[in-house]
């Protein structure tokens, strides 16, 4: 029966999240207006609102004028539902299940909004970079996930000078942007929360896993090498790989 709560909790913060993904970019508030119809622009009831359900009953259409929903709307809510319930799977009723709720609604905000947008938004990184570092001094927190602030302080340093560095050789040797501070700041909230040791294992995976993505579509030129791609998204693939296998990718490593 708590699986069943846990997964409902997370798709009411992924209901959230959508209207996070939606207005951020457009620079409107999330928290006092209400849902409306992207078509129609009307008010959406309580009842066509209730997350995974309303989609399903709705057949993904506007009840008023039928405007197409998107599926992506499902899967921010499924996707969170799942991930909070698989954090309470391995972690319980927990601090450590706690701070990775919060950062699963951020993850999934970032991820869906850079893919759309190819932007990150302050709003998101900065408290992500803050809470990151401050919860370091918390000496109960699980070790085997957290860092102590020293590690978290050095981590997050060290994320954003490596994205800075690369985006500023990138310019000098291109003239022209690689990469945005978005994904700087973005690695230093993930090396704030997992520390040094974080950084090269999600950068490489993050650029491993980017590559395979985009090869397909450099091969057969639909896409050239200096085409945008959002970098975040990925960013924050590894971050999950890093936090699923990270133990045991350090031990191999760095022997630690």
């Amino acid at each position: 029966m708590i699986f069943v709560f846990i997964f409902i909790f997370g798709s009411l913060w992924g209901s959230f999240s959508n209207v996070c993904i939606y207005r951020l970019p457009k620079n409107e508030g999330v928290v006092k207006n209400r849902s409306y119809c992207p078509g129609c622009k009307e008010i959406i009831k309580w009842y066509d609102n209730i997350p995974l359900i309303s989609f399903i009953l709705l057949k993904a259409k506007c009840r008023s004028c039928e405007f197409k929903i998107s599926t992506e709307y499902f899967i921010v809510e499924f996707l969170t539902a799942l991930i909070f319930t698989i954090i309470y799977y391995f972690y319980g009723i927990s601090v450590t299940s706690i701070l990775l709720i919060i950062l699963t609604v951020f993850f999934v905000i970032i991820f869906f909004i850079d893919l759309k947008h190819y932007i990150i938004p302050n709003e998101l990184t900065f408290p992500l970079m803050i809470l990151g570092f401050i919860k370091s001094f918390d000496p109960n927190l699980n070790q085997n996930l957290f860092p102590n602030y020293i590690n978290s302080l050095i981590g997050g340093l060290a994320g954003y000078l490596i994205i800075w560095s690369i985006i500023f050789l990138y310019k000098k040797i291109r003239n022209k942007e690689g990469m945005g501070l978005g994904d700087a700041k973005l690695l230093s909230a993930i090396g704030f929360w997992f520390g040094w040791a974080s950084i090269p294992i999600v950068i490489f995976f993050s650029s491993i896993i980017a590559l395979v993505s985009v090869l397909p579509s450099l091969l057969n030129k639909k896409r050239n090498l200096s085409a945008e791609i959002p970098f975040g998204p990925f960013l924050i693939i590894g971050c999950v790989i890093f936090i699923a296998y990270g133990n045991i990718i350090k031990s191999v490593i760095f022997n630690i």
